[in-house]
């Protein structure tokens, strides 16, 4: 008898066991760890409207101020009007700035811009970034959307000649994300532009890019006939 009671108080120990490390049904579950962001952005916004919706992006004229004035004065000059997204890898960048649906290039004129890849701010996904050529500091017209995490694209630890990595200098808003997902799902395989297998099936046409809160440009007939009613004004005599 005392070897079934023992038998049955050894059973009833280890149910009890079990009971107590059995996880809580009713306990939430952890959460997941959200993905690594850059920091909050302060600067202009900038409205890219194109045939397929509208992409905002967020700049930030704070930690990358040289890179975000060369972006600004080629939006507010026109230039990316008219353009296309010319470059769709899926799941890593979108790419647009200097070619129309035709494939011809608008010319990818490099400019003297500092590199400022060391600012802070990192390749995550819907970062905007300025790519360049083999000169650092001799970014173009262009800019691409990171489509994941493209850590590889920052600056190198070890680079103490700050000659490394492409600038981040703002990134995509969450409202537009939606629309940005549907470009990267576009099929591709254009062959066109210097990404031919890139290259959407179907032109995706940049129509218009603004400085979200600038004023409207005046037409150029109102610019026309503000200058020719100045050089028609008569000289004001000078006093004696």
């Amino acid at each position: 008898m005392r070897l079934i009671a023992f038998a049955a108080a050894i059973t009833m120990l280890t149910l009890g066991s079990a009971a107590a490390q059995a996880p809580d049904a009713a306990a939430p579950a952890p959460e997941a760890a959200a993905p690594p962001t850059n920091p909050p952005m302060t600067g202009p916004q900038v409205l890219i409207q194109t045939t397929m919706g509208d992409i905002v992006l967020q700049l930030d004229s704070v930690r990358a101020p040289q890179s975000v004035a060369h972006i600004l004065r080629q939006v507010r000059s026109g230039f990316y009007n008219n353009s296309i997204i010319y470059r769709v890898e899926k799941d890593f960048v979108i790419q647009m700035g200097s070619w129309d649906a035709n494939g011809k290039g608008r010319g990818w004129y490099a400019r003297p811009v500092p590199l400022e890849a060391n600012n802070g701010l990192k390749n995550y996904k819907y970062a905007v970034a300025l790519p360049r050529g083999d000169d650092p500091n001799g970014a173009g017209p262009d800019f691409y959307i990171n489509m994941r995490d493209n850590l590889a694209l920052d600056q190198k630890p070890d680079d103490t000649a700050n000659k490394t990595g492409f600038a981040v200098f703002g990134e995509v808003t969450q409202a537009s994300l939606p629309v940005l997902q549907a470009i990267n799902d576009v099929p591709v395989g254009g062959g066109k532009g210097p990404f031919p297998a890139s290259e959407p099936q179907t032109p995706i046409v940049i129509t218009k890019v603004s400085v979200v809160g600038d004023p409207p440009p005046k037409p150029a007939a109102a610019k026309r006939a503000a200058a020719s009613k100045a050089a028609a004004k008569p000289a004001a005599k000078k006093r004696r």
